[in-house]
């Protein structure tokens, strides 16, 4: 699988997330664990950043990314604790449009599209 695959699929599992996020919050449950979640070093495109290359790992761009996945990860656990804990209405809030959460997801989505399409223009 090429870079540009990886990225595209790095956008569709996290956007699959806000879905899997907002199911836990009306269920209260959800087959992963919040402190599993947490990690962005578990998840597909999190072994993959890790396993770029020095030169990639060098680039602003890799660490920006890699921020804002860490970043993701800490929020979505924090959505799922508060959804796990029944605190539906808490968990809801950070959800919305202009939270944390949304701020971060769209962000991240914003940085996986411009280097996937720099990938492209080579």
């Amino acid at each position: 699988m090429n870079d540009s695959q990886q990225i595209n699929n790095a956008i569709a599992a996290h956007g699959r997330w806000k879905a899997h996020l907002r199911q836990a919050i009306e269920t209260g449950k959800s087959e992963r664990k919040a402190e599993a979640v947490r990690s962005d070093k578990l998840c597909e495109f999190g072994k993959w950043l890790e396993a770029c290359s020095s030169a990639e790992k060098s680039t602003e761009r890799w660490t920006r990314i890699r921020e804002l996945h860490a970043e993701f990860h800490k929020e979505a656990a924090r959505v799922l604790t508060l959804a796990l804990a029944g605190r539906k209405s808490e968990a809801e809030a950070t959800l919305v449009l202009g939270s944390h959460f949304s701020k971060i997801s769209a962000d991240l989505t914003l940085a996986l599209v411009a280097w996937r399409d720099s990938l492209q223009g080579r």
